[in-house]
C-alpha cells in the first residue's frame, strides 16, 4: 500500500476515534446522571461503560497519532496499550460485580424502584443510531490498515450498540407498562457482555 494511502487511512481512524470519544463522553455523562435521577441500575451501568469505552478510544487515538507522526517506539506503545487494556478490563469486571449486587437487591425489593427516564431513552436511542455507524466505519478502516487494535475497538463500539438496545428495552418496558423490575432484569442481561469485554481487556486483546 502506498504511504499516502496509509496516511489517509490513519487520519480517518483518528477522526473516527475522536468522534467515538466525543460521543461516549456525552453518553456517559447523560447516562450516569439520568440513571442516578431515575434510580436505574441499567442506565447507570450503561453510563459507566461509556466512560470505560472513552478511555479505550483515547488510547487508540494516541496510538494512531504516534504512527501518523512517524514515531518508531511501537514496542513501547504496545506495552502502554496493554496496560491500558488491563486497566479498562479490571474496571469492567468491577462494573459487572456492581450490576449483579445492585440489580439483585432491586429484584429482592431492597432499594428504590426504577423510575421512568425519558432522557435515558433518548440517549440510548441515539447510541443505537451512532454506534453501528461508527463501528462499521472502524471495521472498514481496520481492514484496510490491517490493524487488529482498531478492529477490536470497532467490535467494542458495536457491542455498545447491543448494550444500548438492552438498556433501552428495560426503560421502555418500565415506561410503557410500569414494570420497574424490567430495569434490573435488563441490567442482568448486560452482565455477560460486560464480563466478556472485561476479560478480553484484562488478557490484552487487539494487539498488533
Amino acid at each position: 500500500m502506498a504511504a499516502v494511502g496509509r496516511e489517509q487511512l490513519v487520519r480517518r481512524g483518528i477522526w473516527l476515534e475522536v468522534a467515538t470519544v466525543g460521543w461516549n463522553v456525552i453518553e456517559g455523562v447523560i447516562g450516569v446522571a439520568a440513571g442516578a435521577l431515575a434510580s436505574s441500575v441499567a442506565l447507570m451501568a450503561f453510563g459507566v461503560d461509556s466512560f470505560v469505552e472513552t478511555a479505550s478510544g483515547a488510547v487508540l487515538w494516541w496510538r494512531l497519532r504516534v504512527e501518523l507522526t512517524g514515531a518508531d517506539d511501537l514496542e513501547g506503545l504496545g506495552r502502554m496499550e496493554r496496560r491500558a487494556a488491563r486497566g479498562a478490563g479490571a474496571m469492567l469486571l468491577m462494573l459487572a460485580v456492581y450490576i449483579v449486587i445492585d440489580a439483585g437487591r432491586r429484584l429482592l425489593g431492597v432499594g428504590a424502584e426504577a423510575q421512568v427516564s425519558r432522557l435515558g431513552m433518548a440517549v440510548t436511542t441515539g447510541a443505537l443510531v451512532v454506534m453501528p455507524v461508527l463501528g462499521c466505519a472502524k471495521l472498514r478502516t481496520a481492514g484496510a490498515l490491517g490493524s487488529r487494535a482498531l478492529r477490536a475497538d470497532a467490535y467494542e463500539t458495536l457491542a455498545c450498540a447491543w448494550l444500548s438496545a438492552t438498556t433501552l428495552g428495560g426503560l421502555i418496558l418500565n415506561a410503557a407498562l410500569g414494570w420497574s423490575w424490567a430495569d434490573p432484569v435488563a441490567a442482568f442481561a448486560i452482565v455477560p457482555l460486560v464480563v466478556r469485554e472485561g476479560l478480553e481487556g484484562w488478557r490484552g486483546k487487539g494487539e498488533e
